[in-house]
């Protein structure tokens, strides 16, 4: 391409809708934080210089034998320049990195940086970090040319809601790699500074993988020149006792673009059959896109220190929040990535790898529970996936999952502390399914085992519905709803200071049964009395063998399924006052209220269930026909 290419009028685009509210919030909004800008164009830097190097191996004349990689910065002028020599952006790749925001998500990360304090900490989180150059600069300029293109183009945009493309003489660009200009805005001068450089690139970037280099300017002292800051020496190929709590840190925020503490780290060596180096963090705090379905692990995979990529699954879905590094030393530098997917190398290290994170997660709960805590807090949801996905692993897992229960409190148990609480007789581990805990320690299902002091997991996380299901039990003991067939509660003495419930009749309880079915018919499977009652007239289980109620209505909210497909059973309470005085009325023979009165029962039920009657308008006519005579 010829200088005289560089006439040709600039296109214009618009922003896409998303990325045009991020920059306003960050134009116009004051963070806590600005160095965040710096860690992000490094980060990027860094990224496009390992692409290159992987690229380079399977494709000849990419890059020049003896290349350099590196990251360079240069302030002049009231500018800022991040340079880097990697791979490079073509006009299209400008338009689409650089003018859109390809995530799902992205809403929610907007809105929730729409909070000034904590703003700065997300934007790496995110992966929109380029973005973050605005609230510097007035005016930001990208010079990219893609390695193996004979185009070099720029791009240039004031954050306001366009941007421009044009191209640019091969002479103004670089071989390979990128230029960005950012002309600091008159209160961000400071940043082009060398001190508040150096600070920066201390404390955030210290540890990336690819050297970086400051170009003093000779007005500041000295001839100036060209100063490295970081060699680009990995931090993993180090011995632990030569890396500080500080190194990790910093390395832990630049490789995961997140500010909190790691709660875990977890570096090693192995060595024998695979040799490989392990790095990897458990973070303290949960990404807004830990449950995003495109989202990837963000571990990334390197052979002899050569980045390979950050895609391949390097860890089971149920460990996404891991972040860091492992670099083998086995595995070939031109493996495809298709072949890195299914390669026995990988999977065996794949496989030792989440055997290791296992047992540091359990002796951290062991050793640190207020730690444990935290981590449970934050990926406990994306653990107990495990659960249901990796069949093998579960024992171990059973070690790491924590509940809440009707006996936790504020805290959490693990199975292990129930099983020892078992009561006399009890045989199995009781479970409530809902949609929040407030919700679950509501359901009269639980009153048979408060009374009898019998403790109930509280399960509230849409995975729960599915592994219970699919789990044989924990330490011989099977897992059991609450609200699922027969809960042999009779079984389990009371407590000698618990209030024993009123005698009942049984040839009466057998008499409001008898007349609920046949007045109820094919809205439900049966009707029994219930030891599971104490407070509440009714309740609807599931059949012994059915699923569980919650389970069915999570399955009926999805898209194609059909409604529940097995009737409930209607349990009633022998000792409560309502079925006491339906058993009367049956027992006197006056039965012209009763039909009413079993409608309103069984609707009753429905409502403790966290459903509407069956038909809430012939509901309330009941319920209204029975009040006026109660008031008459």
């Amino acid at each position: 391409m010829t200088s005289e290419s560089t006439t040709h009028a600039p296109e214009s685009h618009v922003f896409q809708a998303e990325v045009a509210r991020l920059l306003h919030l960050m134009v116009h909004s004051v963070y806590s934080n600005k160095d965040i800008y710096l860690r992000e164009l490094v980060s990027n830097a860094a990224d496009a210089c390992e692409k290159l190097r992987w690229r380079a191996l399977t494709e000849a004349g990419l890059m020049a034998e003896g290349t350099r990689l590196a990251i360079t910065i240069t302030p002049k002028h009231g500018t800022l320049t991040v340079a880097d020599n990697g791979i490079g952006m073509d006009r299209d790749e400008l338009i689409q990195n650089l003018g859109t925001i390809a995530k799902s998500g992205t809403k929610a990360f907007i809105d929730e940086i729409a909070d000034k304090s904590e703003g700065s900490r997300l934007i790496g989180q995110f992966g929109v970090g380029f973005y973050s150059a605005f609230m510097v600069a007035d005016t930001v300029d990208v010079i990219s040319r893609k390695a193996g293109s004979a185009e070099a183009w720029k791009w240039r945009s004031d954050g306001l809601g366009t941007f421009n493309i044009e191209p640019v003489a091969l002479d103004d660009a670089p071989v390979h790699g990128t230029r960005v200009i950012l002309m600091l805005k008159d209160d961000a001068k400071t940043f082009g500074e060398t001190d508040t450089i150096e600070r920066i690139i201390r404390e955030y970037s210290a540890h990336v993988p690819v050297p970086i280099e400051l170009v003093v300017p000779a007005a500041e002292g000295g001839e100036g020149g060209p100063k490295e800051l970081t060699d680009g020496s990995a931090l993993w190929t180090k011995s632990k006792s030569d890396v500080s709590k500080e190194d990790y840190t910093d390395f832990y925020r630049n490789v995961a673009g997140a500010w909190d503490e790691p709660a875990l780290t977890l570096h090693y060596r192995a060595e024998g059959r695979h040799e490989y180096s392990v790095l990897l963090f458990v973070p303290s705090m949960k990404p807004f896109d830990l449950f995003d379905p495109d989202r990837k692990g963000k571990v990334k995979l390197y052979v002899r220190r050569v980045f390979i990529a950050d895609d391949v699954e390097l860890l089971p879905a149920w460990a996404r929040f891991v972040r860091g590094v492992i670099d083998s030393e086995d595995l070939p530098l031109n493996l495809s990535r298709e072949m890195l997917q299914s390669n026995p190398v990988l999977e065996a290290i794949r496989k030792a790898v989440t055997t290791r994170i296992l047992s540091e997660l359990t002796k951290l709960a062991e050793n640190d529970a207020e730690t444990f805590a935290k981590v449970w807090d934050a990926f406990g949801p994306v653990i107990k996936e495990g659960l249901y996905e990796a069949a093998d692993r579960r024992d171990d897992l059973f070690k790491l999952v924590r509940f809440k229960t009707t006996k936790s409190g504020d805290g959490t148990r693990s199975l292990a502390e129930y099983v020892k609480d078992l009561k006399e007789n009890q045989t199995r581990i009781f479970y409530v399914l809902a949609d929040t805990p407030e919700r679950a320690v509501a359901s009269p299902h639980l009153e048979g085992f408060k009374s009898r002091d019998v403790e109930v997991l509280l399960l509230t996380d849409p995975v729960d519905a599915f592994w219970v299901r699919t789990a044989l039990g924990y330490d011989g003991k099977p897992f059991q709803s609450v609200t699922q067939g027969s809960s042999d509660l009779d079984a389990i003495p009371l407590p000698e200071n618990a209030e024993k419930p009123a005698d009942s009749a049984p040839e009466k309880t057998a008499g409001v049964i008898a007349y609920l079915k046949d007045q109820l018919g094919d809205r439900v499977g049966d009707v029994r009395a219930s030891s599971r009652l104490a407070e509440s007239p009714a309740c609807l289980v599931a059949p012994d063998f059915g699923p569980d109620k919650q389970f069915e209505k999570i399955m009926a909210r999805h898209e194609g399924m059909n409604a529940r497909s097995t009737k409930p059973i209607l349990e009633i309470n022998p000792t409560h006052a309502q079925i006491v005085a339906f058993a009367s009325q049956i027992e006197s023979g006056a039965k012209s209220d009763l039909e009413d009165a079993a409608i309103i029962l069984f609707g009753q039920a429905k409502i403790l269930d966290g459903e509407a009657p069956d038909d809430p308008a012939d509901f309330a006519k009941r319920l209204g026909r029975v009040m006026t005579k109660a008031m008459a």
